[in-house]
């Protein structure tokens, strides 16, 4: 951990508990991934790095309530060279999570950064990845891979992010006991919540063809994509070999393991599915959210639409 993210010397141990306290809140109580506690981690550690270096002191639970709304103006301002603004949203929403806690707990008193606006971040429109491109990833796969077994690990992973709308953390979790209806599947996806996919025919026969030629012995609750060492595959792993794909086929840099969830969604509207049945799959909390794959779908037919003019 570089000096900037380390707030042993910069902080009072009090102050360093109300963070640990916090940051064990978001895990144990709101059941937010690592991934997730460690960002929360890095910017509420940044801020009070800036705290020490603008107070030129310790910092201590009474620097953290005498703190105005031009302290906090002060800490973006420092941010805007560096940051764009959807990283300084990011930040701000991890620092009034933190002072909400601290208030809700009655730690601390502090409610002055709630008068900061949240910088504009405009919303990107999720990038699908066309049908022609998947089989043409698919295939690739097979050429990139050595092994066999490893060849059909890797298509059966990318046939259930796409054959089931995942993320991929939710498919890297997925486990022999997950599979037990060959009809659907049960997903736990964030904050634990679970949901019913269907599971394609074409996407179960993926994932068996796999299982029978993976030289592993997986346990029923265990995760089933695995390395050649018998661990878990991470999102790591399999970014790396789409990267890889990606350079060797000549393809866009928004084609990632999450672009073939975004083609799910996009698939399917294109070929009239229910908006809101959409969003259950997806396992969306807001309709908002999923209201975003109309626009794409939009252009896809404005697409169609002026292909077919050309000809």
């Amino acid at each position: 951990m570089s000096d900037a993210l380390s707030i042993q010397d910069k902080c009072d141990s009090t102050t360093i508990s109300l963070v640990e306290k916090f940051l064990k809140f978001l895990e144990a109580e709101k059941r937010y991934s690592l991934h997730t506690v460690n960002s929360y981690r890095i910017d509420i550690f940044y801020f009070l790095d800036f705290l020490f270096r603008f107070r030129n002191e310790i910092i201590s639970k009474n620097h953290l309530e005498s703190l105005t709304m031009h302290d906090f103006r002060r800490w973006l301002s420092e941010r805007l060279p560096n940051h764009v603004n959807s990283s300084n949203a990011r930040a701000l929403s991890s620092l009034r999570s933190f002072f909400k806690f601290c208030n809700q707990n009655q730690i601390l008193e502090n409610s002055q950064i709630e008068k900061i606006k949240t910088p504009k971040v405009a919303k990107p429109i999720p990038k699908a990845v066309d049908k022609i491109d998947i089989d043409r990833i698919l295939n690739e796969i097979s050429t990139i891979r050595k092994d066999h077994w490893q060849a059909q690990r890797d298509v059966a992973l990318l046939t259930l992010i796409y054959g089931c709308g995942l993320r991929i953390s939710e498919a890297l979790s997925i486990s022999k006991k997950s599979l037990q209806n060959t009809q659907a599947l049960i997903v736990e996806g964030k904050g634990k919540k679970q949901r019913m996919v269907p599971l394609l025919p074409i996407v179960n026969k993926k994932i068996n063809d796999y299982l029978k030629n993976c030289p592993f012995n997986i346990n029923f609750e265990q995760p089933i994509f695995l390395t050649p060492k018998g661990k878990t595959l991470s999102r790591r792993d399999f970014s790396g070999l789409i990267q890889t794909i990606r350079t060797n086929l000549n393809l866009a840099e928004t084609i990632t393991p999450h672009a073939f969830r975004h083609s799910f969604a996009t698939h399917l509207l294109e070929a009239g599915g229910d908006l809101r049945v959409i969003q259950e799959l997806l396992g969306h909390e807001n309709l908002a959210t999923t209201q975003r794959y109309t626009k794409i779908d939009k252009e896809h037919l404005l697409s169609s639409y002026f292909k077919a003019t050309l000809r």
